[in-house]
């Protein structure tokens, strides 16, 4: 009866103990592969040329989580990108050569070249600033998005049609398709950077 407890016992204790290096293996395993998908996403969603984004996200109050979500949906981190759209647009946050010297030299008030539009500081320093400067004109993200990609004027045509603006100076349809789909990707790909870097937005414009 003793050798029969015991036995009963002892197979008890090894089923126990397998079950329980099967949950070590199994928690093992899920860490793993939660390291190897987070690598995999931050070689997808970088921060390239960290420095500048930083730099001019802090002092124009734009989370550098959108700063990153429109460089990387603009130009997937490329210099010298240049659009097919007429006229063209260039560089990191792809500007065209109008905008640009309008940003700089009507906005920023600087002695702007268009030679530097592939220079990754000056455009980026720009892009940043023009988004700062259209939020500050409509006061969400996602229409400060749809500006950025089919302009100001634009979006305020779309704001004074009731078939597109909800009535309280957002926009509830987007009638552009490509604007459509810009504003989407963007705010996927910001909701990407702030989950894999950041646990708040930074900026002083949430």
């Amino acid at each position: 009866m003793n050798n029969e407890h015991t036995k009963g016992t002892n197979r008890f204790g090894k089923i126990i103990g397998t079950v329980i290096s099967l949950m070590a293996l199994l928690i093992i395993l899920s860490i793993v592969m939660d390291r190897i998908a987070s690598c995999m996403n931050t070689e997808y969603f970088p921060r390239k040329y960290e420095k500048y984004v930083e730099k001019y996200a802090g002092e124009y109050g734009v989370p550098e989580a959108v700063a990153y979500a429109v460089i990387k949906v603009e130009s997937d981190f490329e210099q010298y990108a240049v659009s097919s759209s007429d006229p063209p647009a260039k560089g990191l946050m792809q500007i065209t050569e109008e905008t640009f010297v309008w940003v700089g030299g009507h906005l920023l008030k600087e002695d702007t070249s268009v030679s530097k539009i592939y220079d990754p500081e000056t455009n980026i320093k720009y892009g940043i600033y023009l988004l700062s400067y259209l939020y500050g004109r409509f006061e969400n993200w996602e229409t400060t998005y749809a500006a950025y990609n089919a302009g100001m004027s634009r979006v305020y045509t779309w704001l004074d049609d009731p078939r597109y603006s909800d009535g309280s100076g957002n926009l509830k349809d987007i009638p552009y398709p490509e604007t459509r789909a810009y504003v989407k990707k963007v705010a996927e790909y910001r909701e990407k950077y702030e989950k894999l870097y950041y646990n708040e937005n930074k900026g002083a414009k949430k």
